[in-house]
């Protein structure tokens, strides 16, 4: 047994029937609560898949009886309108921004695993997309993390919001709704905010934080454009129209309304074609 497998096998979680399948173990990493464990263990994961260390069983219909998703005890979860703003020209209203930012990255670890483990039937490539983003999601919470923790907070001290994860709960009966609403969607709105937040940041004199946001903006681009593509490809598969079906889909499952400024740049980059941005524009 190597060493990047080994902590697969430590485990006492006999709900894995197969310790070495990418999915059963995205299910796994994906109820773990602790956000430090989690994080390792993502890392891990996709070190194992790239040496070859795991098979991919994309047929199997899982099921699990814990809760979804493993989260620590802290911070507490409030609407969207309890979680407070405060000046950014001092260290704790940097902070809670700071803290609003790695509870985001917490959620979007958690939703690309349960892009890989929920839905069956995809092609292997699929499957190692979504491993890419766990990966670069855990990285980008780790970052945001440690440097709460040089302005002398830790993830967990204040409330947050949990609406992206509600997005993933709605979705989870159709990998279409998924990719059109998660990805495409929820996490689309951080291209177009994150320059904004970034230049706060920056002009508050809190550069470390400015340039962690460039990292995340230049990943999130390519975590869109994963669901930008997968989308493209559903609809192709399923014969629909992408910007009707899109339209459809928000109305469908409640997608909050898009408001500019949008970061047309990075929504370009991403892979939006330009009907799509007509439609979001108008």
């Amino acid at each position: 047994m190597n060493s990047v497998t080994a902590i697969f096998f430590s485990t006492s979680d006999n709900t894995i029937q197969d310790q070495t399948d990418l999915r059963q173990l995205a299910l796994h990493w994906l109820v773990e609560p602790q956000p430090t464990v989690k994080v390792e263990g993502v890392r891990q994961l996709r070190e194992a898949w790239q040496q070859g260390s795991l098979t991919l069983n994309a047929q199997a219909d899982l099921s699990t009886a814990q809760e979804i998703p493993g989260r620590p005890q802290r911070p507490e979860l409030v609407p969207p309108l309890g979680v407070k703003r405060r000046a950014m020209n001092t260290v704790e209203g940097r902070a809670v921004l700071i803290h609003a930012l790695t509870h985001i990255e917490f959620n979007a670890i958690n939703l690309a695993l349960d892009a890989i483990w929920r839905f069956a039937g995809m092609p292997q490539k699929y499957y190692t997309d979504w491993l890419q983003v766990a990966q670069e999601e855990a990285y980008h919470f780790t970052l945001l993390s440690e440097h709460l923790i040089t302005l002398g907070f830790a993830y967990g001290d204040f409330p947050a919001h949990n609406s992206l994860w509600e997005m993933v709960e709605r979705t989870q009966s159709d990998v279409l709704a998924r990719m059109a609403l998660v990805p495409r969607t929820m996490e689309a709105r951080g291209l177009d905010a994150t320059p904004a937040i970034r230049a706060k940041l920056a002009q508050a004199g809190d550069n470390a934080a400015a340039q962690i946001l460039d990292i995340i903006l230049r990943d999130e681009i390519g975590h869109v454009g994963i669901g930008n593509h997968w989308f493209a490809q559903l609809c192709q598969q399923r014969k629909l129209d992408p910007v009707t079906c899109y339209a459809e889909l928000a109305a469908q499952y409640r997608a909050p309304k898009m408001r500019g400024p949008f970061n047309l740049d990075a929504r370009r980059a991403a892979g939006f074609s330009e009907d799509e941005l007509a439609a979001l524009q108008s």
